[in-house]
Protein backbone atom coordinates (compact mmCIF):
# COMPACT_ATOMS: atom_id res chain seq x y z
CA UNK A 1 0.00 0.00 0.00
CA UNK A 2 2.46 2.25 1.18
CA UNK A 3 4.88 1.66 -2.07
CA UNK A 4 1.94 2.13 -4.52
CA UNK A 5 1.25 5.87 -2.95
CA UNK A 6 4.68 6.97 -3.31
CA UNK A 7 4.51 5.58 -7.13
CA UNK A 8 1.52 7.48 -7.23
CA UNK A 9 3.50 10.29 -6.08
CA UNK A 10 6.48 9.90 -8.20
CA UNK A 11 4.28 9.95 -11.10
CA UNK A 12 2.41 12.99 -10.04
CA UNK A 13 5.71 15.49 -9.78
CA UNK A 14 6.65 13.82 -13.11
CA UNK A 15 3.87 15.10 -14.57
CA UNK A 16 3.97 18.88 -13.11
CA UNK A 17 7.56 18.77 -14.15
CA UNK A 18 6.28 18.46 -17.42
CA UNK A 19 3.63 20.97 -17.03
CA UNK A 20 6.28 23.43 -16.22
CA UNK A 21 8.12 22.50 -18.90
CA UNK A 22 5.64 22.87 -21.59
CA UNK A 23 4.21 25.64 -19.87
CA UNK A 24 6.05 27.46 -17.15
CA UNK A 25 3.29 30.54 -17.06
CA UNK A 26 0.31 27.13 -16.84
CA UNK A 27 1.96 25.67 -13.93
CA UNK A 28 2.86 29.24 -12.17
CA UNK A 29 -0.87 29.56 -12.83
CA UNK A 30 -1.74 26.68 -11.01
CA UNK A 31 0.36 27.44 -7.61
CA UNK A 32 -1.65 30.93 -7.89
CA UNK A 33 -4.73 28.34 -8.01
CA UNK A 34 -3.59 26.53 -4.81
CA UNK A 35 -3.13 29.72 -2.74
CA UNK A 36 -6.56 31.23 -3.89
CA UNK A 37 -7.99 27.41 -2.91
CA UNK A 38 -6.49 28.34 0.64
CA UNK A 39 -8.02 31.69 0.68
CA UNK A 40 -11.42 30.15 0.62
CA UNK A 41 -10.28 28.07 3.35
CA UNK A 42 -9.07 30.86 5.56
CA UNK A 43 -12.24 32.78 4.93
CA UNK A 44 -14.45 29.76 6.00
CA UNK A 45 -12.57 29.12 9.02
CA UNK A 46 -12.07 32.56 10.27
CA UNK A 47 -16.15 33.88 9.80
CA UNK A 48 -17.15 30.75 11.11
CA UNK A 49 -14.97 30.66 14.48
CA UNK A 50 -15.75 34.30 14.62
CA UNK A 51 -19.36 33.66 15.72
CA UNK A 52 -17.96 31.61 18.90
CA UNK A 53 -14.73 34.17 19.38
CA UNK A 54 -16.82 37.11 19.71
CA UNK A 55 -18.53 35.10 22.69
CA UNK A 56 -15.46 34.29 24.11
CA UNK A 57 -16.09 30.79 23.80
CA UNK A 58 -13.05 28.00 23.69
CA UNK A 59 -14.89 26.31 20.47
CA UNK A 60 -13.47 29.21 17.92
CA UNK A 61 -10.49 27.81 17.24
CA UNK A 62 -11.54 24.16 16.91
CA UNK A 63 -14.58 25.21 14.74
CA UNK A 64 -12.09 27.33 12.22
CA UNK A 65 -9.75 24.31 12.14
CA UNK A 66 -12.75 21.85 11.23
CA UNK A 67 -14.02 24.13 8.43
CA UNK A 68 -10.48 25.00 7.04
CA UNK A 69 -10.16 21.55 5.77
CA UNK A 70 -11.93 22.31 2.72
CA UNK A 71 -9.08 24.28 1.37
CA UNK A 72 -7.08 20.98 0.78
CA UNK A 73 -9.85 19.53 -0.71
CA UNK A 74 -9.88 22.16 -3.26
CA UNK A 75 -6.12 21.68 -3.67
CA UNK A 76 -6.42 18.32 -3.92
CA UNK A 77 -9.62 18.07 -6.62
CA UNK A 78 -9.20 21.06 -8.10
CA UNK A 79 -5.54 21.14 -9.61
CA UNK A 80 -3.54 23.38 -7.30
CA UNK A 81 0.01 23.62 -6.67
CA UNK A 82 0.83 23.94 -3.45
CA UNK A 83 4.33 24.89 -2.69
CA UNK A 84 4.66 22.83 1.07
CA UNK A 85 3.65 19.33 -0.69
CA UNK A 86 5.73 20.10 -3.54
CA UNK A 87 8.58 19.80 -1.01
CA UNK A 88 7.49 16.11 -1.02
CA UNK A 89 7.30 14.98 -4.32
CA UNK A 90 10.19 16.53 -5.95
CA UNK A 91 12.64 15.65 -3.16
CA UNK A 92 11.19 12.11 -3.50
CA UNK A 93 11.25 11.94 -7.20
CA UNK A 94 15.03 13.50 -7.34
CA UNK A 95 15.93 10.79 -4.44
CA UNK A 96 14.60 8.28 -6.81
CA UNK A 97 17.01 9.76 -9.74
CA UNK A 98 13.75 10.68 -11.29
CA UNK A 99 14.23 14.34 -12.05
CA UNK A 100 17.25 16.20 -11.43
CA UNK A 101 18.17 19.08 -8.35
CA UNK A 102 18.23 21.90 -10.53
CA UNK A 103 14.35 21.08 -11.37
CA UNK A 104 13.45 20.84 -7.66
CA UNK A 105 14.46 24.37 -6.93
CA UNK A 106 12.79 25.39 -10.17
CA UNK A 107 9.94 24.04 -9.14
CA UNK A 108 10.17 24.97 -5.64
CA UNK A 109 10.74 28.58 -6.34
CA UNK A 110 8.05 28.98 -9.18
CA UNK A 111 5.25 27.17 -6.88
CA UNK A 112 6.26 29.49 -4.03
CA UNK A 113 5.91 32.66 -5.98
CA UNK A 114 2.65 31.61 -7.59
CA UNK A 115 1.57 30.72 -4.17
CA UNK A 116 2.41 34.34 -2.69
CA UNK A 117 1.24 35.95 -5.91
CA UNK A 118 -2.41 33.98 -5.00
CA UNK A 119 -2.29 34.91 -1.38
CA UNK A 120 -2.18 38.70 -2.69
CA UNK A 121 -4.84 38.04 -5.25
CA UNK A 122 -6.97 36.79 -2.77
CA UNK A 123 -6.54 39.70 -0.36
CA UNK A 124 -7.62 42.56 -2.67
CA UNK A 125 -10.56 40.37 -3.91
CA UNK A 126 -11.53 39.86 -0.37
CA UNK A 127 -10.74 44.04 0.18
CA UNK A 128 -13.06 44.53 -2.96
CA UNK A 129 -15.69 42.17 -1.45
CA UNK A 130 -16.51 44.39 1.87
CA UNK A 131 -16.92 41.22 3.82
CA UNK A 132 -13.73 42.13 6.49
CA UNK A 133 -13.82 45.45 7.26
CA UNK A 134 -16.22 45.42 9.85
CA UNK A 135 -14.52 44.70 13.08
CA UNK A 136 -17.37 42.69 14.32
CA UNK A 137 -15.82 40.19 12.12
CA UNK A 138 -12.86 40.15 11.46
CA UNK A 139 -12.32 40.20 15.43
CA UNK A 140 -11.21 36.55 15.19
CA UNK A 141 -8.40 36.55 12.06
CA UNK A 142 -6.72 39.69 13.14
CA UNK A 143 -5.90 37.93 16.20
CA UNK A 144 -4.56 35.17 15.51
CA UNK A 145 -2.62 37.10 12.56
CA UNK A 146 -1.21 39.19 15.43
CA UNK A 147 -0.59 36.56 17.18
CA UNK A 148 1.62 34.49 14.77
CA UNK A 149 3.76 37.91 14.53
CA UNK A 150 4.70 37.36 18.14
CA UNK A 151 6.14 33.94 18.18
CA UNK A 152 10.23 33.43 18.75
CA UNK A 153 11.93 32.38 15.79
CA UNK A 154 13.24 28.92 16.65
CA UNK A 155 9.20 28.53 18.03
CA UNK A 156 8.31 29.05 14.38
CA UNK A 157 10.87 27.31 12.40
CA UNK A 158 9.70 23.89 14.71
CA UNK A 159 6.13 24.83 14.22
CA UNK A 160 6.90 25.03 10.66
CA UNK A 161 8.52 21.50 10.68
CA UNK A 162 5.48 19.72 12.49
CA UNK A 163 3.10 21.47 10.13
CA UNK A 164 4.35 20.52 6.62
CA UNK A 165 4.80 16.84 7.94
CA UNK A 166 1.19 16.31 8.80
CA UNK A 167 0.32 18.71 5.79
CA UNK A 168 2.14 15.75 3.18
CA UNK A 169 0.99 13.50 5.21
CA UNK A 170 -2.77 14.73 4.77
CA UNK A 171 -2.10 14.82 0.91
CA UNK A 172 0.10 11.05 0.97
CA UNK A 173 -2.12 9.15 2.99
CA UNK A 174 -5.09 9.04 1.17
CA UNK A 175 -3.59 8.04 -2.59
CA UNK A 176 -3.60 4.42 -0.05
CA UNK A 177 -7.50 5.38 -0.25
CA UNK A 178 -10.56 3.96 -1.87
CA UNK A 179 -13.23 5.95 -2.51
CA UNK A 180 -13.51 9.84 -2.41
CA UNK A 181 -15.30 9.86 1.40
CA UNK A 182 -12.16 8.38 3.07
CA UNK A 183 -10.18 10.34 1.13
CA UNK A 184 -11.83 13.92 2.48
CA UNK A 185 -12.13 12.06 5.65
CA UNK A 186 -8.04 11.31 5.99
CA UNK A 187 -7.40 14.85 4.73
CA UNK A 188 -9.38 17.07 7.12
CA UNK A 189 -8.82 15.18 9.72
CA UNK A 190 -5.05 15.95 9.56
CA UNK A 191 -5.67 19.23 8.51
CA UNK A 192 -7.81 19.65 11.98
CA UNK A 193 -4.57 17.89 13.33
CA UNK A 194 -2.19 20.64 12.14
CA UNK A 195 -4.36 23.92 12.56
CA UNK A 196 -5.68 23.13 16.10
CA UNK A 197 -2.51 22.28 17.35
CA UNK A 198 -0.76 25.23 16.32
CA UNK A 199 1.43 24.56 13.65
CA UNK A 200 2.36 27.08 11.06
CA UNK A 201 2.08 26.54 7.48
CA UNK A 202 3.73 29.62 5.25
CA UNK A 203 1.33 29.60 2.53
CA UNK A 204 -1.75 29.86 4.98
CA UNK A 205 0.10 32.17 7.19
CA UNK A 206 0.81 34.87 4.35
CA UNK A 207 -2.80 34.25 2.92
CA UNK A 208 -4.07 35.35 6.54
CA UNK A 209 -1.54 38.06 6.82
CA UNK A 210 -2.53 39.22 3.15
CA UNK A 211 -6.16 39.42 4.64
CA UNK A 212 -4.95 41.00 7.90
CA UNK A 213 -3.52 43.56 6.04
CA UNK A 214 -6.80 44.04 3.43
CA UNK A 215 -8.89 44.54 6.26
CA UNK A 216 -7.97 48.42 7.04
CA UNK A 217 -7.64 46.83 10.45
CA UNK A 218 -5.46 49.24 13.36
CA UNK A 219 -4.00 46.00 14.60
CA UNK A 220 -3.31 44.80 11.06
CA UNK A 221 -0.25 42.47 10.98
CA UNK A 222 3.26 44.92 9.77
CA UNK A 223 5.57 43.71 6.82
CA UNK A 224 8.66 43.25 9.54
CA UNK A 225 5.99 40.87 11.54
CA UNK A 226 5.39 38.83 8.21
CA UNK A 227 8.99 38.33 7.44
CA UNK A 228 9.83 37.61 11.19
CA UNK A 229 6.86 34.66 10.65
CA UNK A 230 7.06 33.97 6.83
CA UNK A 231 11.09 33.12 6.86
CA UNK A 232 11.19 29.99 9.90
CA UNK A 233 8.15 28.76 8.79
CA UNK A 234 9.05 28.45 5.02
CA UNK A 235 12.45 26.73 5.99
CA UNK A 236 10.97 24.37 8.59
CA UNK A 237 8.02 23.40 6.12
CA UNK A 238 10.77 22.69 3.72
CA UNK A 239 12.71 20.48 6.33
CA UNK A 240 9.13 18.40 7.09
CA UNK A 241 8.54 17.83 3.36
CA UNK A 242 11.71 17.05 2.44
CA UNK A 243 13.58 15.32 5.47
CA UNK A 244 10.69 13.80 7.39
CA UNK A 245 8.70 13.01 4.49
CA UNK A 246 10.75 12.31 1.59
CA UNK A 247 14.26 11.39 2.84
CA UNK A 248 12.09 9.11 5.69
CA UNK A 249 10.26 6.75 3.06
CA UNK A 250 12.99 6.59 0.32
CA UNK A 251 15.79 5.45 3.12
CA UNK A 252 12.44 2.87 4.26
CA UNK A 253 11.41 1.80 1.01
CA UNK A 254 15.39 1.33 -0.10
CA UNK A 255 16.31 -2.33 -0.79
CA UNK A 256 18.19 -3.79 1.59
CA UNK A 257 20.60 -6.18 1.28
CA UNK A 258 20.24 -9.76 3.58
CA UNK A 259 22.75 -11.87 4.11
CA UNK A 260 21.85 -15.69 3.84
CA UNK A 261 21.77 -17.39 6.99
CA UNK A 262 23.83 -20.74 5.62
CA UNK A 263 27.22 -18.10 5.42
Amino acid sequence: MEKEALSKIEALALKRLFIHQSSSFNYLLRAILASLFIGFGVIVAFKTGNFFYAEHSPLAYPVAALTFGVAIILIYYGGGDLFTGDTFYYTYAALRKQMAWKDVGKLWMYSYVGNIIGAILFALLIYATGLFKDPSVNGFLISVAEGKTLVSTSELFFRGILCNWLVCLAFFLPYGAKGDGPKMFIMMLLVFCFFISGYEHSIANFVTFSISIATQHPNAVTVSGILHNIIPVTIGNIIGGALFMAFKYHYLNKPFMVEDEDE
